[in-house]
């Protein structure tokens, strides 16, 4: 018996963005901390970020079962060569999680270029798992390339050098402190190589 259907982004994540929407104005409703006005907009703004990665990177899920089923083994489509065939293609892949670089915005474990490196790799090794996991149990075609995770990685550094840079200017820095989730490694000011510049001395 022969099965093939298709399992599309919105059907799955439409759902689930319009649930957490309920969430967040049920918290604004109540005036719950850092659920109301640009804090709120600024989590589901995060939440529809998310929703964007997992629609390139994993739906559609194109589930395959019978004899049109790939019948290559799952092992085949691991590409473990770092950096030998990266080319320009690898640009969209740091682009996708340069956003990540913002997460002192979020988390109070990002605190440093290092932690928030690891946690974009961490990501990103996730997304590929999951791509893995589709292909073995849906034979859908996904692989997984250690050039897109190092690829990601390097985008979330990026994102977080350029997050320094932002913070450290006027009117930018000021909306970013002030978008920053209560709790967050920048409105903890745990984060030091993010903390504003002082003053200079004067007189």
């Amino acid at each position: 018996m022969n099965v093939s259907f298709q399992i599309g982004a919105a059907l799955v994540l439409g759902p689930l963005l319009a649930a957490y929407a309920i969430v967040l104005a049920i918290g604004a409703r109540r005036g719950t901390r850092g659920r109301t006005g640009r804090h709120a907009a600024f989590r589901f703004t995060v939440m529809l970020y998310v929703a964007a990665v997992l629609s390139i990177t994993v739906f559609p899920l194109n589930i395959t079962w019978g004899e049109g089923a790939n019948l290559m083994p799952w092992y085949n489509q691991l590409n473990w060569l770092p950096l030998l065939t990266m080319d320009v293609s690898a640009l969209p892949n740091v682009v996708m999680l340069l956003p990540l670089g913002l997460l002192p915005l979020i988390s109070s474990r990002a605190t440093s270029a290092g932690r928030v490196t690891a946690l974009t790799a961490l990501a990103s090794a996730v997304i590929e798992s999951a791509q893995m996991l589709s292909y073995i149990l849906f034979n859908n075609g996904r692989s997984v390339d250690i050039n897109d995770m190092i690829a990601n990685t390097l985008g979330g550094l990026i994102g977080w050098v350029l997050l320094r840079a932002a913070l450290r200017t006027g009117a930018l820095g000021s909306a970013l402190r002030g978008a920053a989730l209560p709790g967050s490694a920048v409105a903890l000011g745990t984060a030091d190589p993010l903390r504003p510049s002082p003053a200079p001395v004067t007189g």
